[in-house]
This record gives C-alpha cells, sequence and structure tokens, in this order.
C-alpha cells in the first residue's frame, strides 16, 4: 500500500485558473453594489416611515454607490464597449449578463429617486423611483454573490447555496450603518434594527458557509481572507452593539455606522481574497471532487465537514 497522494500541483500548475479580477475592482463592486440596493431598500421603508433626511441621504449613498460599482466594472474590463456590448443580448442564464441589465436599469431608477428627493420637485414620480428601486435593490445586492459563485472557484462555488445570504446580510449591515453616520438620531430607528438584523443574518450564513465548504473553509481561515473575516467579524459585531443605544448619542451613531461599513467592505474583499486562495491550491479542486464521486458511488450524500 502507499500513501494516498496530496495534491500539491498539476505539473507545477494549479488545477483552475485563479480569477484575473482585480481585488479593488471587483471586490469593491462586490460592497458597494451591495450598498446601493440594501441601501434603497432601507431607503423606501425610511421614506415610508416619514424619515425624510436619512431616506434622502440613503438615495444619494445608493446612486452615488451604483455609479461606482458601475466604474469598478468597466475599469477592471478594460475597455468601457465590453460592458456596453453586454447589453446588446438578455441571457438569463448567464450571471453577468442579468446583473449588466440590473444595473442599466437600477441606475437611472435610483437617480430620479435621489433627484426628486433632494430637489423636492415631482415627489410623485420619486416616490416610484423610490419604490422601484427598492424592488431591484435586493437582487442588486445579492446577485455578486450568484456570478462569484457561478465559477470554479472553489471556495465560492462550493458555497453557492449560502454565499448570497452572507452579501445580504452583509449589505443590509452596511446599508443600515451608512443610515446611522448619515441620519439624525430621531431617525435611526428602522436602521438600527436593520442594523443587529443584517448583522446576525451574516453571521449565520457565514456559518452555513463554513460548515458547507468543508476542507476548503481553510481558505476563510487563513492568509489575507482569514485576517480579513476576523476583521469583519469583529467590527460587524461593534457595530450591531453600538447600533441600539445610537438614538441617544450622536457619536455611538456615527461609531456604529463607521464600524458596520467597514465590516462589510472587509467582509466582501475577504471572500474575495478566500476564492483567489482556493483556487491557487490544487487540494480544494481535487480533494472536495473526490469526495463527491466516493459518495455518489456509495449512493450517499456527501459528508459536510465542520469549517
Amino acid at each position: 500500500m502507499v500513501e494516498r497522494a496530496s495534491f500539491a500541483s498539476y505539473y507545477g500548475r494549479p488545477v483552475i485558473k485563479a480569477p484575473a479580477w482585480k481585488a479593488r475592482d471587483i471586490a469593491g463592486y462586490f460592497f458597494l453594489g451591495g450598498l446601493a440596493g440594501a441601501g434603497s431598500v432601507l431607503a423606501a421603508a425610511l421614506h415610508a416611515g416619514g424619515a425624510a433626511r436619512t431616506a434622502t441621504a440613503l438615495k444619494v449613498t445608493s446612486v452615488g454607490s451604483v455609479a461606482l460599482a458601475t466604474a469598478a466594472l468597466i475599469h477592471d474590463l478594460g475597455v468601457p464597449s465590453r460592458f456596453t456590448h453586454m447589453l446588446r443580448v438578455v441571457k438569463p442564464t448567464s450571471p453577468m449578463s442579468v446583473g449588466s441589465w440590473l444595473l442599466a436599469v437600477y441606475g437611472p431608477v435610483a437617480g430620479v429617486a435621489a433627484a426628486a428627493a433632494v430637489t423636492g420637485r415631482v415627489p410623485r414620480v420619486g416616490a416610484v423611483a423610490t419604490g422601484g428601486a427598492a424592488v431591484l435593490g435586493p437582487a442588486v445586492a445579492t446577485y455578486t454573490a450568484v456570478l462569484a459563485a457561478d465559477t470554479a472557484v472553489p471556495a465560492w462555488h462550493g458555497a453557492h447555496r449560502e454565499l448570497p445570504y452572507v452579501f445580504a446580510g452583509s449589505a443590509l449591515a452596511a446599508a443600515s450603518g451608512a443610515a446611522l453616520l448619515l441620519g439624525p438620531p430621531a431617525e435611526t430607528g428602522t436602521a438600527r434594527a436593520t442594523a443587529v438584523l443584517g448583522a446576525a443574518g451574516e453571521s449565520l450564513a457565514d456559518h452555513a458557509m463554513r460548515r458547507r465548504l468543508g476542507s476548503v473553509a481553510v481558505t476563510l481561515r487563513e492568509g489575507r481572507a482569514g485576517r480579513l473575516l476576523r476583521a469583519a467579524r469583529t467590527l460587524t459585531a461593534v457595530g450591531a452593539a453600538l447600533a441600539p443605544v445610537a438614538g441617544r448619542s450622536r457619536v455611538a451613531g456615527a461609531a456604529a455606522g463607521a464600524a458596520l461599513l467597514a465590516g462589510s467592505v472587509c467582509t466582501r474583499f475577504g471572500v474575495f481574497a478566500a476564492g483567489v486562495a482556493s483556487a491557487e491550491d490544487p487540494a480544494h479542486t481535487v480533494e472536495p471532487q473526490r469526495a463527491r464521486l466516493a459518495a455518489a458511488a456509495a449512493g450517499e450524500e456527501p459528508a459536510v465537514e465542520p469549517g
């Protein structure tokens, strides 16, 4: 008997190519899209509840975020025409095609909502646009998780069921943080509640993601990704803990908002770094495949190891 081979290389190369995306552009795109989408949802709730100043701040934040997200995507593509060329067809099976159309539709709608709120003109049109942006917001906030999971990258594809929920919780925490940072304390009641909700949702989804990834979850614990994700958990927990007292203290609100926003940034960059690390290590590609094949041969579901 010989020892089981360990996969350290594949003719000196990884089994799959690591993503060619630039971390600053695409991880930033993940964060900004989440902030924009969740911000529109929260802005609509605040608008309906009469928190006009905070709702306006979030509408402006959302349109600014989606503009920066689109710029980051185009920068990574290298040639602006590559983005517009994606709008020549509608391909529901392609996350990139769906995402491009989402940005193309959501951006102008969010812009109308923000312009109406800032100028005070055409309030009915602004209200319709606010509702439209809120309807599109959840998809804008989470489609990037589907985009990442629809690749062969082990840490992303293996977490295809949980990653959208991680991104949704992170996005809601970030939008709540922006509201706490920008809005007057008297108008942040809804944001204080959604901050805790978003942080809890992200934490639960992250735990489930690590369990499902099994041995690949080591990429979420070690190296750059591990440092970023530990910082994300700490910052998000601090922000959620400070959020309930933000209604009594402007300083606490600002601190909670900054912590939640920073935590969301670290989550997106950490997940991105984990994906790159998992693609560079052949073991993370081959060993899960072996486990699935062995489970299929035995007629069983693949075992889920603790992350």
